[in-house]
């Protein structure tokens, strides 16, 4: 089984974010990158997929160099080889037809990718990869085995749970306890600088948005103590203030 996880190179949640020329452009000065969580639960079962000789994962990423320290993570993690599409990820479609048409000059058995990216947690590349392939897809699966030539997944839905059985290939997005996400042992991590990266050019495409500018969350207000036994201001407050009653 051919297994091609997509990764994205995000910043950690604990970093400060800014941003440059009048806000329209994300400041990177300082600014801690790591593998994204969701692609990185994705990763660790495509290797338990394929533990054993049962097949190979590799890992395409779209990004300039500055995402290789990320890309060789998941070569340590376990990823077989990696591809590093060369160009800077514009937007979620940008990225999709960049995978897409890597994809169908090699053809892949499954097709995995995280519920998001932490960063602009749009949710749309797996499903934006499956129309170009015309494959299903399904995001925000909870469980997923594969059996013969098809594959049976599983997620949470209002009141219960969806288990759907899809013939391969298809894209999935990963959530929360598809797997243990793993960490790199030594021996991972000195095997990840020999093994493959390749890095190619991305195709032409059209671009179909641009980004005006960016902005930060107003700041959080001063938090308010009301005693306990003073009911009535901290009514007026959930009225006037927080307008929430």
């Amino acid at each position: 089984m051919k297994i091609l996880v997509c990764i994205s190179n995000v910043p950690d949640t604990t970093t400060k974010i800014t941003f440059t020329d009048n806000n329209t452009q994300f400041n990177t000065n300082g600014v801690q990158f790591i593998l994204n969580p969701y692609d990185e639960i994705a990763l660790a079962r495509a290797i338990e997929l394929t533990d054993g000789d049962k097949g190979t994962v590799t890992v395409v990423n779209v990004g300039d160099i500055s995402t290789e320290p990320t890309i060789r993570k998941a070569l340590a993690i376990g990823a077989t080889d990696a591809v590093r599409i060369n160009a800077k990820p514009h937007d979620a479609w940008f990225v999709a037809y960049q995978i897409a048409q890597y994809i169908k000059a090699n053809s892949f058995d499954l097709i995995l990718t995280g519920r998001e990216s932490i960063d602009y947690n749009g949710s749309k590349v797996a499903a934006m990869i499956a129309e170009l392939l015309n494959i299903p897809s399904i995001s925000i699966i909870k469980k997923l085995d594969i059996d013969g030539n098809s594959g049976t997944v599983e997620r949470e839905i209002e009141g219960g749970k969806e288990v759907l059985t899809i013939p391969l290939p298809f894209v999935a997005g990963t959530a929360e306890g598809v797997a243990e996400v793993k960490i790199p042992n030594m021996r991972g991590i000195m095997s990840a600088r020999t093994k493959p990266l390749n890095v190619i050019e991305p195709v032409e495409v059209k671009t179909f948005s641009e980004v005006i500018g960016y902005e930060t969350p107003a700041p959080r207000g001063q938090v308010k103590l009301v005693p306990a036994d003073d009911v009535t201001q901290l009514v007026n407050l959930l009225h006037e203030e927080a307008r929430v009653i």
